[in-house]
């Protein structure tokens, strides 16, 4: 176990390591699980290497049942995850699990010693994992509440010439009661221009800009951005609607240079020194944290990695615990975790 003052990182299986964790202890969990099929991590009880896609969403309902067990009941669960294709589009003949016995793709790329697809599915088939998982958390009893496109501005090279290059992931919002916690103050996101609608880049923390300090800020909106002529109805401004203002109004409560936050985040990768694993962004992991835990609660992510939640996590005030099956991953925790408070606090 490798821990501080504001995060433990337990080195095991996550759900054995759950089970022995009190009930309702977490106020959010914020993880993003394996690929399925991609990487074998070199560890046995590792999740992502099952024989079928069904088996992979089998057992990472069993994760989040634990993890239901261990939220508050106003808890919330953000879960980043991936799709994967059926085939690599290699060869013929074989399984998957015929090429994975060989060894010889061992810390590389499943897909490339898939041979073929799953199945009930056809060469070249997206799998669909993100709904799969969604669809039986919700089954097993979560609510699911959002579905938000990460959108990746510089993603993974793709040598395919007859599909679009993939560039954006999914992070699923699901809550373990219909009513929860959840800070759409601390959630909203910078306004973009003089009352007008921008596109949907989400805040970060490299942008220097933190939603509530922009809150202070307030300006006119639209609806109040009439010039006024003689009559009782303004004259608009080009490209404005008409409308009428009323000079002794005050500022309404959403006058501000925040909206809420749109369900499309513009988020670059970032790649972590010494890993060879891809790990998702403090920046994606921020809103999540901010918005599913007070300052001073706890976090739980049972898929620690290379311990980014928890980074966040403490950066912002709150305690975090980790479940991460590799020793060797677990042994950059701390390190990692620093390196995500220092790139937070820094400015």
């Amino acid at each position: 176990m490798s821990w501080d003052k504001f995060f433990r990182c337990y080195v095991g299986d996550c759900v054995e390591l759950m089970r022995k964790m009190p009930e309702k202890a977490f106020h959010t969990c914020v993880t993003s699980p394996p690929y399925y099929g991609l990487r074998d991590y070199g560890v046995g009880g590792q999740i992502g290497l099952e024989p079928t896609p069904e088996e992979f969403i089998e057992k990472l309902v069993g994760v989040f049942r634990e993890v239901r067990r261990v939220l508050r009941d106003d808890g919330t669960l953000w879960v980043n995850i991936g799709d994967t294709y059926a085939t690599g589009g290699r060869g013929g003949g074989g399984s998957f699990m015929d090429a994975r016995s060989d060894g010889a793709w061992k810390g590389k790329s499943a897909v490339t010693g898939w041979r073929s697809a799953p199945q009930g599915m056809k060469h070249k088939d997206l799998i669909g994992i993100p709904w799969m998982l969604a669809f039986a958390l919700r089954a097993d009893g979560w609510y699911l509440r959002q579905d938000i496109i990460w959108h990746k501005p510089n993603p993974m090279p793709e040598s395919v010439r007859d599909r679009c290059t993939k560039a954006h992931e999914y992070v699923f919002l699901f809550s373990k009661s219909p009513r929860y916690y959840f800070d759409h103050e601390a959630f909203k996101e910078p306004a973009v221009g003089n009352g007008e609608i921008g596109t949907g880049v989400g805040w970060n923390h490299s942008s220097k800009v933190d939603p509530r300090d922009v809150r202070a800020e307030r300006t006119r909106s639209k609806r109040d951005s009439f010039k006024r002529g003689d009559s009782k109805r303004g004259q608009p401004i080009p490209g404005q609607a008409y409308g009428t203002h009323r000079a002794e109004r005050d500022e309404s409560a959403w006058d501000t240079n925040l909206r809420n936050r749109r369900s499309v985040w513009t988020i670059a990768t970032r790649p972590f020194k010494g890993a060879h694993f891809a790990t998702f962004p403090p920046a994606l992991v921020e809103p999540c944290i901010l918005a599913g835990c007070p300052r001073g609660g706890a976090v739980i992510d049972p898929f620690g990695g290379s311990g980014t939640s928890a980074g966040v996590a403490v950066a912002h005030g709150r305690k975090a615990v980790l479940c991460e099956l590799n020793p060797a991953y677990a042994a950059m925790v701390p390190g990692r975790v620093h390196a995500v408070v220092t790139s937070i606090t820094k400015n």
